[in-house]
């Protein structure tokens, strides 16, 4: 698989970002109405991806790094407002159903996390494909849910009528909260069937390299979903580990009780228990000791 085919790979399935990664909610959630709404936003934030991290790309060894985001804004910003006078010439019933979302675009986590993870730091035409592959994803995730949210609240498709008359649709499904239902319902089908999805957790220490160098709080959410597996297999052998030292420090200090538990929770190994226990034990005062 060359670069280019596997940044439309990561975009569209390893690394989806709406439903592996979950960023770009706020018009995930908002947009997604009927699928022709879903479609005309992931399209509208496809072709901002895909030029701003060209131009992003194309500029990177230009750009000072100590102003790079409020570049990046200034890039994303005039491809939106091309985007957006596009939409009002020729599209106008469609730029009245996204409203004030085709601006927002400039601050869409997806196009700047793009923008700063991978186009400021990789050659132009890679940068395009990465942006190709998240845009298409972004499109495929928003056009899904509005079509799901379409069909159970209004019975229709893309407008056209699939269910028959007697169907009495479920308008809760079109309002605010049925966009939280469907995405939940999707969500709950990721982790039913082990899928990727955005939870990862605080990255332990590894003797595997983690994907993204185990930096939780300064991750870009880009490479989450390559830990997913390496992390649960790090959080079973601690688990297992901590257990093992703690029966072992226990059978070593029965007297200690709740000392323990205490002592022994924070341990990796069976040596690190009985040490811990041993100085809690001693510490320990006597019942019956001093007394006023």
């Amino acid at each position: 698989m060359n670069k280019c085919t596997e940044r439309l790979y990561n975009g569209i399935i390893k690394e989806n970002p709406t439903l592996v990664l979950m960023l770009g909610m706020c018009p995930t959630l908002a947009v997604t109405t009927s699928a022709i709404n879903g479609l005309g936003m992931g399209l509208s934030t496809t072709a901002v991806l895909i030029m701003s991290n060209m131009i992003i790309s194309a500029l990177r060894r230009i750009i000072p790094d100590k102003v790079r985001m409020p570049a990046f804004i200034v890039v994303v910003a005039s491809f939106v407002t091309i985007v957006d006078l596009l939409i009002q010439g020729f599209l106008p019933t469609l730029n009245d159903a996204l409203g004030i979302y085709i601006p927002l675009i400039v601050v869409n986590c997806i196009i700047l996390g793009r923008a700063e993870a991978y186009a400021s730091k990789n050659p132009v035409l890679p940068s395009i494909f990465d942006g190709i592959g998240m845009g298409l994803g972004f499109t495929i995730a928003l056009t899904i849910i509005g079509l799901i949210r379409e069909l159970l609240g209004a019975g229709t498709v893309f407008g056209l009528h699939v269910l028959p008359d007697a169907y009495e649709p479920f308008s809760i499904f079109v309002m605010a909260p049925g966009a939280f239902f469907i995405l939940a319902l999707l969500t709950a089908i990721q982790n039913k069937l082990k899928l990727r999805s955005a939870t990862n957790g605080d990255a332990p220490a590894a003797a595997e390299p983690l994907a993204c160098g185990g930096d939780c709080a300064n991750c870009h959410g880009y490479v989450c979903a390559s830990n997913r597996e390496l992390l649960e297999k790090i959080a079973d052998e601690q688990a297992a580990l901590k257990a093992s030292a703690k029966a072992v420090a226990k059978k070593a200090f029965p007297e200690g009780g709740a000392a323990v538990n205490i002592a022994a929770s924070g341990a990796r190994t069976a040596e690190e228990a009985k040490e811990a226990v041993k100085t809690q034990v001693n510490n320990t005062p006597e019942k019956g000791g001093d007394k006023a």
